[in-house]
């Protein structure tokens, strides 16, 4: 960031709990109640959680049981994955009329790269404030914003004034925003990264941008660098318009350890009904399909299988991923699981990059 002339402008858009609030918009008798989308039983799992209910502690991938047990009143709704994905897609949309440069992460949030718009509006900050009135007026939810130079600086700024908020970090406040924040603030610093780094004396981006480069690297191998690029404001991915990529995936991480298979089957279920959804989406699909366990102690494991055909179907992604996890036995317990599909049968496009230089 030594020079701050140039950069981009990028927003991040993300829904605020987004499966709860359409249950909430759709069936007004919910509204104001706490809520979980997913099931209630030992073996369901939280997908979404309203704002009402993530007051009592109650979050994603965390089990029904024990978010039942955070907060009594809780109601539970079933995913209804057509229905997220159908206003997902007016979303998406409604982005395209401002900017060609939309990647979306999910059904319920994306980057945006308006350094050049559709517009022709300089200010990135109102055309996030525009979007977001659209949103609500066309949809009728509410959805937050983070403006700055880059994905990471807008990802982290978009949940700073949540829910229906939004917040700009300008480029020459980008250093003083990065230091002020804990640590655990930091995308892509999970609970286990953030507690090393305390034990390292390492609590702020201000004591994070005073550890030299060598020392990230010895403590944290190659995410060393990452950590060290990042507090500096660098961070050159771009945003990636909404394309065939190699492949397409959805993983889940789960609030606890999961040691039997049996218990994973319902969260692959959940899995491959996302992933169906996405594919489908794009009017896409592939042969092979992996499966993504990361166990306790974040040993990683991918296994594969590739059909003599394409699919797209949740039915046939689940059963091959279930037959993936029963393939071997399981190395400890399980934290993450994620199902993906590659060779995909549609040519990735190429993707242009601008970055100019403007008023923010």
């Amino acid at each position: 960031m030594d020079d701050l002339s140039v950069y981009r402008k990028i927003i991040h858009i993300d829904m605020d709990a987004f499966y709860a609030s359409v249950e909430q918009m759709d069936h007004p008798e919910l509204r104001g109640k706490p809520l979980a989308v997913g099931g209630s039983s030992k073996r369901g799992v939280v997908a979404a959680a309203s704002y009402e209910a993530r007051k009592f502690g109650v979050r994603s991938a965390m089990s029904g049981a024990l978010a039942r047990k955070l907060c009594p009143g809780l109601l539970f709704v079933k995913p209804r994955f057509d229905r997220y994905r159908e206003i997902s897609l007016r979303i998406r949309q409604l982005f395209r009329e401002y900017t060609d440069l939309v990647e979306p992460l999910s059904l319920d949030e994306a980057y945006l790269d308006v350094t050049r718009n559709k517009k022709g509006n300089p200010s990135a900050t109102m055309l996030a404030a525009e979007i977001r009135q659209r949103i609500l007026e066309e949809t009728g939810l509410t959805a937050s914003a983070g403006i700055s130079i880059n994905k990471f600086i807008a990802k982290i700024a978009s949940d700073y004034n949540k829910p229906d908020g939004q917040k700009t970090v300008n480029p020459e406040d980008v250093i003083p925003f990065l230091h002020a924040l804990d640590i655990k603030k930091f995308h892509g610093i999970g609970k286990v990264t953030a507690e090393k780094m305390y034990s390292l004396g390492i609590f702020t981006g201000k004591d994070l941008s005073l550890k030299p480069m060598e020392f990230l690297q010895e403590q944290f191998g190659k995410a060393g660098t990452h950590y060290y690029n990042i507090v500096r404001g660098i961070h050159l991915s771009p945003v990636k318009p909404d394309r065939t990529p190699k492949s397409i995936g959805a993983e889940r991480t789960f609030a606890e350890n999961l040691s039997s298979e049996i218990f994973m089957l319902e969260r692959l279920d959940h899995i491959a009904t996302e992933l169906s959804g996405r594919l489908k989406e794009k009017k896409i699909s592939g042969k092979t399909v992996t499966l993504k366990i990361k166990y306790s102690d974040f040993t990683l494991q991918t296994r594969s299988r590739t059909l003599p055909y394409f699919i797209s179907d949740r039915s046939l992604i689940l059963e091959t991923a279930k037959a993936l996890l029963y393939q071997d036995r399981l190395l400890n317990s399980v934290r993450l699981l994620g199902i993906s599909v590659s060779n995909l049968n549609t040519p990735r496009e190429e993707q242009v990059v601008v970055q100019l230089k403007f008023d923010f």
